[in-house]
């Protein structure tokens, strides 16, 4: 059974364990943003419940090491993907009800727990079962699929939801993409029970104290790393005009001109938000590590900063000109997307050459990334109460303003080591 199971190619499983990691994550902080939009919730309510949902993705190191004690990695990847896939199942039945807000935004929380946790799991599997060799090989696997997923839902489901609004209403629409996430994911539990290989247990058996203990060691050791308080700054400043912006972007160019937006249907959102704009931050993300790889993390890190929060502007000058030109707005969102990924993968490399190093250098990026994103959940829950209040075009002078502190941390923040000449 063993040999069988190692001689199953990682293309196999690889490619849908990752699509299967990106679906709920976007579905729950982004597509979901447009579907509350849709079915008459308020900014305020949006912004601030879609992002403090997202609350595991920053917790989940702290249970991280319970998952060595049961079971294996891979039953928790099949687990969680089932569990998902049923909740989705039960968002979309709660659609039609009275108070669905509250209960889907419940449902979406045990999403984001398993969603979680199953990142854990699915991250635990893939350095298990493949060797040093094969994690270099597939490693472009992983963001590719993750990526794919970011298409498919932010795009490909939110084109097919507007289509759909307009043959059956928003809630039966909304309903239909809801089960069209179960079912993905429920597919995905049972292919991967087949596909993925499994070793018997981990050859690492601890207890919950010892788990417990090794836990408590990851972060005092994380915190006692030379100028963690200064990254820390950092790695929240970076994205902090980000955390504004992205929740209140699709419901900017969904609301009514009268209102300050852009009138733009939810198909043209999926189009040139979910899709060419996806596609754009792929494409700056490849370009993006060939600039570091080739320049060096140190002597780039404050280009890329500028890179990722400059393009912000594109939306304030949306928002006074309020262009009804599509391609005009679709090359405004491509250039901003372009240059968000360009600009971001200069903080997750930082955050794995400079924090992560060390005896805990998984679980230390792990709290890094954890920070990182609590870092742009805070700011994402006051959003929609701010641009509420303000309008959307001064919201955006706002977001510019956010990212002034983002230059200042960027410029002064020190490096423990030199960039690796390789």
């Amino acid at each position: 059974m063993k040999t069988n199971e190692n001689k199953t190619s990682p293309v196999a499983w690889v490619p849908t364990l990752y699509f299967a990691m990106g679906l709920p994550f976007v579905a729950l902080s982004m597509v979901s943003v447009l579907m509350f939009s849709d079915l008459n919730i308020s900014n305020t309510q949006i912004a601030f419940w879609t992002s403090l949902i997202m609350l595991p993705w920053t917790l989940k190191p702290l249970w991280s090491p319970i998952l060595e004690i049961f079971k294996t990695k891979k039953f928790f990847v099949i687990t969680t993907q089932m569990v998902t896939g049923l909740a989705f199942a039960l968002v979309a039945l709660s659609l039609p009800l009275p108070g669905f807000f509250t209960y889907s935004i419940a449902l979406m929380g045990v999403i984001a727990l398993s969603g979680a946790t199953h990142d854990i799991a699915a991250d635990g599997v893939y350095m298990t079962e493949l060797d040093n060799q094969q994690q270099a090989k597939f490693i472009g696997w992983q963001g590719a699929f993750y990526n794919l997923a970011k298409v498919l839902t932010n795009g490909g489901l939110v084109f097919l939801a507007g289509d759909l609004k307009d043959h059956f209403g928003p809630v039966k629409a909304w309903m239909i993409i809801m089960l069209i996430c179960a079912a993905l994911m429920i597919l995905a539990s049972f292919y991967h029970m087949h596909i993925i290989p499994s070793r018997a247990k981990s050859t690492r058996q601890v207890t919950f104290k010892e788990s417990m203990t090794e836990l408590w060691e990851v972060i005092r050791s994380f915190f006692q790393k030379k100028y963690i308080a200064r990254y820390i700054i950092f790695i929240i400043l970076y994205r902090f005009a980000e955390g504004f912006a992205m929740k209140i972007v699709p419901l900017f160019l969904k609301a009514p001109v009268a209102e300050g937006g852009l009138g733009l249907s939810v198909q043209k959102i999926g189009l040139v938000y979910g899709t060419f704009g996806a596609a754009a931050f792929i494409l700056g993300s490849v370009l993006g590590g060939y600039f570091i790889a080739k320049r060096g993390l140190s002597r780039t890190l404050f280009i890329l900063c500028c890179t990722f929060n400059i393009p912000f502007v594109v939306y304030f000058l949306l928002s006074a000109y309020q262009p009804d030109n599509i391609l005009i707005i679709g090359s405004a969102i491509v250039f901003e997307y372009f240059g968000y990924g360009f600009g971001f993968v200069g903080l997750m490399l930082f955050m794995m050459q400079q924090i992560a190093p060390g005896s805990h250098q998984m679980s230390h990026y792990a709290f890094a990334t954890g920070i990182m994103n609590l870092g742009v959940m805070l700011p994402g829950m006051l959003s929609g109460w701010l641009s509420d209040f303000v309008g959307y075009q001064h919201f955006f002078i706002w977001v510019l303003i956010a990212a002034i502190p983002a230059f200042i941390a960027t410029w002064y923040v020190p490096f423990t080591y030199k960039d690796q000449q390789k």
